[in-house]
């Protein structure tokens, strides 16, 4: 991990000879040239320039906890419990699952990379080495399991609303968890939904009582296009949305944690009415033609935006109006 993060870190200040390389780290060349790989196949752009050496692909940075909470305003910050961020992890879900939820405040976890990163479904959610944000909050929450379907709303309205404060796109809401882009064609008329993030909400306790909740974010901040390849939907990332004037990945970070800790205070106090307006001012699918895929087969329908339990209301081809769970069915714009 250290070796890692030290190569990294001297490949961001600047274009570096193998020779350099092996000389200040006591190595071989070949030694060199296989880390040089090793970080290649974890999704860093690399290239091997004549009489320069080794350089990025394009710009990196990397995550630092410090950083972060310094960058988060007061009240926020004094929501935390902990905050931390690991070098290389299977999922920031699946650790902070692990772990005991903190009985005050807020642990977040964040990760330059996940090595069985998922998404809603249990989908792969590609997770290259410090290319985008990978993280995860734990909470306790009262009330019972009910309020847990709500998370994924507020989360992606906090979410979604930060990121428009900073300047990078007109993101959107897609129910139940995405966080999308609609990309216009030239007359103005709405196309793909273009995927920039998604929520995970996983979490446990009594049926009317306290629980715990681990809300994952995983976002897109500069995808690497070897992964981009294999996203099996249309997806777009910040680097596209903000070109020349992305801020770092810790101040995205500090920005998405400053709105999202006093999101889930508001909903662990007041519950999601309060929320409801705000979604439906981000919404992407109401209005829009769209298929729902389930176990039953698919229906076909018109999106009405929520219900007062954050089911998606749909009017159907056949003219009956009905509230579908996100447990229950997928979406797709038709």
């Amino acid at each position: 991990m250290s070796g890692e993060r030290a190569l990294l870190q001297r490949l961001i200040a600047g274009p570096v000879s193998g020779d350099t390389l092996a000389r200040e780290n006591g190595e071989t060349r070949a030694a060199v040239w296989k880390r040089i790989e090793g970080l290649r196949e974890a999704g860093v752009a690399i290239e091997a320039r004549a009489g320069r050496g080794y350089a990025l692909a394009q710009p990196l940075d990397l995550l630092d906890a410090d950083a972060i909470v310094l960058a988060m305003p007061d009240a926020a910050r004094a929501r935390l419990a902990r905050l931390e961020v690991a070098w290389s992890i299977d999922s920031t879900n699946a650790e902070l699952l692990r772990r005991e939820t903190p009985r005050d405040g807020v642990a977040v976890l964040l990760a330059e990379r996940q090595t069985d990163g998922r998404g809603r479904r249990g989908r792969h959610w590609a997770s290259p080495l410090a290319a985008n944000l990978y993280l995860s909050l734990a909470r306790g929450f009262d009330g019972g399991l009910a309020r847990l379907g709500g998370l994924s709303l507020v989360a992606g309205v906090a979410a979604a609303e930060a990121l428009r404060a900073l300047g990078l796109g007109d993101v959107r809401l897609k129910w139940p968890n995405d966080l999308v882009v609609v990309e216009d064609d030239r007359a103005g008329s709405e196309q793909a939904l273009r995927k920039l993030g998604g929520l995970l909400v996983e979490g446990g306790g009594e049926h009317a009582g306290p629980v715990r909740a681990v809300i994952g974010l995983g976002l897109n901040v500069r995808m690497p296009a070897t992964h981009g390849r294999a996203i099996g939907q249309p997806w777009i990332d910040l680097a596209a949305l903000a070109p020349g004037r992305l801020p770092s990945r810790n101040a995205i970070a500090a920005a998405l944690l400053a709105a999202l800790l006093p999101a889930l205070e508001q909903f662990d106090r007041d519950g999601l009415p309060g929320f409801l307006p705000r979604h439906g001012e981000l919404d992407a699918l109401a209005g829009r033609a769209i298929v729902l895929h389930g176990g039953d087969g698919d229906r076909a329908g018109t999106a009405l935006g929520l219900a007062a339990d954050g089911a998606l209301r749909v009017r159907l081809d056949d003219g009956q109006v009905r509230a579908f769970h996100a447990g229950e069915v997928s979406v797709r714009p038709r």
